[in-house]
């Protein structure tokens, strides 16, 4: 595990923010697919699958960029909504 942490952590920031947003569309996924015509049970794995993935990219997004790109990333966030 430390291993994992050690490699994702010497990613570039532009990485970590890609990673990152890869969480927005598996987060819609994991509810709209609620609307498709399948069982329940299908709707329930989907929904564990795609959350999963969701959960996945934010916490390796977030560990990839560290405090300092989290940092650098609102700062940034910040300087768009000014304009």
């Amino acid at each position: 595990m430390k291993k994992i942490k050690q490699w994702l952590s010497g990613l570039s920031f532009r990485t970590g923010v890609a990673v990152l947003l890869l969480c927005i569309p598996f987060y819609a996924l994991s509810f709209l697919q609620f609307m498709l015509p399948t069982s329940v049970e299908v709707k329930g794995v989907l929904w564990v699958i795609f959350f999963g993935l969701a959960k996945t990219a934010q916490y390796g997004g977030l560990t990839i960029l560290g405090v300092e790109g989290y940092r650098r990333l609102k700062l940034q966030i910040a300087s768009w909504r000014k304009k």
